[in-house]
């Protein structure tokens, strides 16, 4: 009976030890909010002193905060990635398209890692720290709060090629942006609402000149206004801000912006141009609460994209290059 017993529960005994692993497996794979409440209390105030003091100085920058999280979670995940310094063995993000002479921030967040290593050696991740960052860049300037979740890990490469393939850019159609953000498990709610953070920031005119002298559904008032500083030939680097109404406090002005067709980029206007998220706009420009809960949420969500956990990774003492 015994040979019997032991012969018929072994693959028993054997998933249940398999399952056991796989949840052990899951569960330290999973963002907590209390992640550094141990080894590293004071960390949350140390980032949000440093990200005040940036957003006083210069209020652009929390806008540019806010993308630079953005930019590194759609390409291979919220890793820090986007931070890497080009190297011998890989080109980093930092001139892709999207990024190349346009983000901003990175002497900030190096500002924030050195306060913190000094802190807590070896314990936060710049991915972490862009996260949080960015949720307190918000909060600076007005908009919603939220709970970020915590426990990420930085990579150890960047890929040129996928920052230049997956961050959806501003020439998109509504079709476009809509598989963009499918392809990172985020919804149309969530695409709308995310959107939203254009309320804040500026735009380069290379990124808009087209729609200012091609475009219909456009507030002609609006375009003259625009062209002065962004002829149809030169001035590249002329800056408009994405929100003419109020462009360094985060409200839902962006929306109504584009109730009047006054969307300063063409996949902005997108979004208001009589397609499936017309409703949603009118929602977010009428009932703000609504588009602060939705952006909030949007966020986490979008913070949880792909993130390297556990022994994944590293902890990376400087966040332009590997340990």
């Amino acid at each position: 009976m015994a040979s019997l017993y032991s012969c018929s529960l072994a693959p028993t005994i054997a998933f249940v030890a398999w399952l056991f692993l796989l949840l052990v497996g899951m569960s330290s794979a999973q963002l907590s909010t209390n992640f550094y409440s141990t080894s590293c209390p004071n960390v949350l105030s140390t980032i949000k002193s440093a990200v005040d003091s940036a957003v006083s100085n210069e209020a652009r920058m929390g806008a540019s905060l806010l993308r630079l999280h953005f930019h590194d979670c759609f390409v291979n995940g919220c890793d820090a990635s986007v931070l890497l310094d080009d190297t011998a063995n890989f080109t980093g993000e930092k001139t892709a398209r999207p990024n190349n002479n346009s983000l901003r921030g990175f002497d900030v967040i190096d500002t924030i890692k050195t306060q913190v290593e000094t802190l807590c050696a070896r314990t936060v991740s710049c991915a972490d720290i862009l996260a949080v960052a960015a949720r307190d860049s918000v909060v600076a300037l007005g908009g919603p709060s939220w709970n970020v979740l915590l426990g990420r890990r930085d990579s150890t490469t960047a890929s040129l090629s996928a920052a230049n393939s997956n961050i959806p850019g501003p020439q998109l159609n509504l079709s476009a942006l809509l598989t963009a953000f499918s392809n990172k498990n985020l919804n149309a709610r969530d695409m709308v609402a995310l959107s939203g953070s254009h309320t804040i920031g500026q735009a380069k005119c290379s990124s808009f000149r087209a729609r200012l002298y091609n475009e219909n559904n456009i507030n002609s008032s609006f375009a003259t206004s625009l062209r002065a500083n962004c002829p149809s030939s030169g001035g590249n680097d002329n800056l408009s801000p994405l929100d003419t109404t109020s462009p360094t406090t985060f409200d839902n002005a962006y929306y109504k912006n584009l109730q009047s067709l006054k969307g300063l980029l063409h996949s902005d206007q997108q979004l208001f141009s009589g397609g499936s998220t017309n409703a949603q706009v009118n929602t977010y420009s009428s009932n703000s609460a609504t588009f602060f809960t939705d952006f909030a949420n949007a966020m986490v969500k979008m913070g949880n994209l792909s993130p390297l956990t556990g022994t994944s990774g590293q902890i990376r003492t400087n966040c332009r290059k590997t340990n």
